[in-house]
């Protein structure tokens, strides 16, 4: 049964609720383009309470109206310091359209799962019509969205280049990452008198600065200049030659500050602060979140990214796997930074507390559930480091990915008397958990798949090999698949010594570079022998800021410049994408004809004949049915 908790105990979204607090006006608005949930996995919520904790009065605009007379944007009237703009929780094109470029029917961020609540590019549309209302007030832009568009970068959804997001928005400053730190330094600054258009050597912040002046100094900073956006838009080596560069840059705990012409500005993105220390992060968890939606929207209906989390807990940031499709390390950073014991288990007791909390906490975990507390050994090592992954091709020596003090909190969290299961639901690294590939010999990897599948398994595991091709899979910057045979084996043996029967769910993705339409085949042979009936697949989706979508827009690896095949038209991904679904009978015609063009006989018995007879029997088993029936 809901509790019900007035509602000055959320961050005020209407001008009534600034009179409930007897506020006249505010110090930062931010707009969103999600709903307001009051809950650590919401970046607006973080930042308002970030900015509250400082002191500050802070308003949030949740999905403002950008269709009618703009009054959202207009009801709180002008900030003391800045407006602060983010697309919300996801990039914008993502939320809103399939790899196939389909618009989606739902939004997950959105009472009641509609869609229709923000604009397509929603960071660029919000602080233009800001812009256009309060052309002299400060736009600070932030989120994933700004974050990953913060240089020239490709958008699959247009077909082309854009500009860094500055450019194309007209804002006044980006923070990029993960903010809170920037935040506070730009804040205090501002609250010492320091005007905003002074604020240009932020760490993990991106200003425009005038083409043919002198750039903002900082000593300790090195810079490193980028093809200009015009070079890359006529010479996609260029584009691509600039990657290796940013996304290097954004890994290093000592980085060079880039500099990139565009048009009659300089973009200036300064280097990022280190990875927070665990005070830090503890500071931003332990913030007093309501931990539900806004009351506003009780009546809307429940808002599915909400369900998905509500009971969760998140225990560390950042992911060293690298993956070159993945986005995680680009905006989180590679090095994780993990709370303490104290901190997850203060959420633990929030969450036992929590309206219609069952006894289940339905997921323990992170951007990769099994990095906790993993870090490098010799900090010194880590500096000097320009790899973007830690565990590829092969687990760092310096890397201390020891599982003790991830089964310690499991086990703790297990004891708490209020929670009957905690689940990990968020995805492990298996390769970590692999010994011919993580060669960890402090005998904690046995351990924590001992006390993962005995107690933190909902039902099944989710895993993500990807692919089976290992020539695809070093693309992708994820290990050969005679590991997943591995872990599949040691995931087996854990659940027989326990008595379970937990199935193993298997992600994989069709047309990322690399990947042909033999490869395709030969996954979905390799997985049938493994028993396998694919269910969670997608087809690649280029997304801004990814090694994979350079690939994808240049056709070559941004690292070596050397030519990578790419499935790139709507044919070549659905003659890939099909074979996840060999066993479905409206595809049989089709495989039959593609793998005998291939010249693969051999897998059209493996695939199709041994299909053809069990439908030939499924066939027989029916009419028997019907005899039998016509009989009584």
């Amino acid at each position: 049964m809901e509790v019900k908790r007035p509602v000055s105990d959320w961050l005020p979204i209407t001008k009534k609720e600034l009179e409930y607090r007897d506020w006249s006006e505010l110090d930062v608005v931010l707009i969103s383009g999600d709903a307001y949930v009051d809950h650590p996995a919401f970046g607006n919520a973080v930042i308002g309470r970030i900015l509250e904790s400082m002191g500050l009065k802070v308003g949030i605009v949740p999905q403002p109206n950008w269709q009618d007379d703009l009054r959202d944007f207009k009801k709180f009237g002008v900030p003391k310091l800045f407006f602060g703009v983010s697309s919300g929780c996801m990039d914008t094109m993502v939320n809103h359209y399939t790899a196939g470029k389909r618009r989606r029917s739902t939004d997950a961020y959105t009472p009641g799962g509609q869609s229709g609540f923000r604009p397509d590019y929603a960071s660029i549309a919000y602080t233009k019509i800001l812009k256009k209302i309060y052309p002299d007030v400060p736009v600070l832009l932030g989120g994933i969205e700004a974050s990953l568009r913060r240089v020239t970068h490709y958008d699959y959804w247009s077909d082309k280049l854009f500009a860094n997001i500055l450019t194309e928005s007209g804002a006044d400053m980006l923070v990029y990452g993960m903010g809170e730190m920037p935040l506070r330094e730009i804040v205090r600054l501002m609250q010492k008198g320091v005007p905003f258009e002074s604020i240009k050597t932020i760490p993990q912040t991106a200003v425009l600065h005038p083409k043919d002046a002198a750039l903002p100094k900082n000593k300790n900073w090195e810079d490193l200049i980028l093809n200009s956006h015009e070079k890359c838009l006529k010479d996609k080596m260029a584009f691509a030659a600039n990657f290796k560069h940013v996304e290097q840059e954004s890994n290093k705990v000592q980085a060079r500050r880039l500099i990139q012409g565009v048009g009659e500005h300089k973009l200036v993105i300064n280097p990022p602060y280190p990875p927070m220390t665990e005070e830090q992060i503890d500071t931003s968890f332990d913030l007093p979140y309501t931990r539900q939606p806004h009351p506003k929207y009780a009546k809307r209906g429940a808002i599915p990214a909400y369900e998905m989390i509500r009971f969760s807990i998140n225990m560390h940031r950042g992911c060293f796997g690298g993956c070159s499709f993945c986005t995680i390390s680009a905006h989180q950073g590679k090095f994780v930074a993990s709370r303490s014991e104290e901190s997850i288990m203060k959420e633990v007791e929030a969450v036992t507390k929590m309206p219609d909390y069952k006894g289940y906490i339905s997921d323990i975990g992170g951007p990769s559930a099994n990095m906790y507390k993993m870090k490098g050994k010799v900090q010194s090592i880590c500096d000097r480091c320009v790899a973007p992954s830690c565990i590829h091709p092969v687990v760092c020596s310096n890397l201390d990915t020891s599982h003790k003090p991830l089964t310690e909190i499991y086990k703790k969290v297990d004891a708490h008397p209020e929670v009957k299961k905690a689940f990990v639901s968020s995805g492990i690294r298996y390769d970590l958990v692999v010994d011919d590939y993580n060669k960890n010999n402090d005998g904690s990897l046995d351990e924590y798949m001992d006390q993962l599948v005995s107690r933190h398994v909902c039902g099944r595991l989710k895993v993500a090999p990807e692919h089976t091709s290992d020539a695809t899979l070093k693309v992708m910057r994820k290990p050969a698949f005679k590991h997943f045979h591995q872990f599949k084996k040691k995931y087996e043996f854990y659940n027989k010594k326990h008595g379970l029967n937990q199935p193993l769910i298997p992600y994989f993705i069709s047309s990322h570079p690399g990947s042909t339409q033999e490869e395709m085949a030969n996954l979905a042979a390799e997985t049938k022998d493994m028993g396998f009936r694919l269910e969670q697949v997608q087809d690649f989706t280029p997304t801004p800021m990814t090694v994979a979508t350079i690939i994808y827009y240049t056709g070559v690896h941004p690292y070596t410049l050397r030519p990578i095949y790419t499935a790139k038209n709507d044919k070549d991904k659905k003659n890939q994408h099909v074979f996840f679904f060999w066993y479905k009978r409206e595809n049989y015609t089709m495989l039959r004809q593609k793998l005998a063009t291939m010249g693969r006989e051999d897998l059209i018995e493996k695939l199709l004949n041994e299909r053809k007879k069990q439908v030939k029997q499924e066939v027989i088993k029916a009419k028997s049915r019907k005899k039998k029936k016509r009989r009584r």
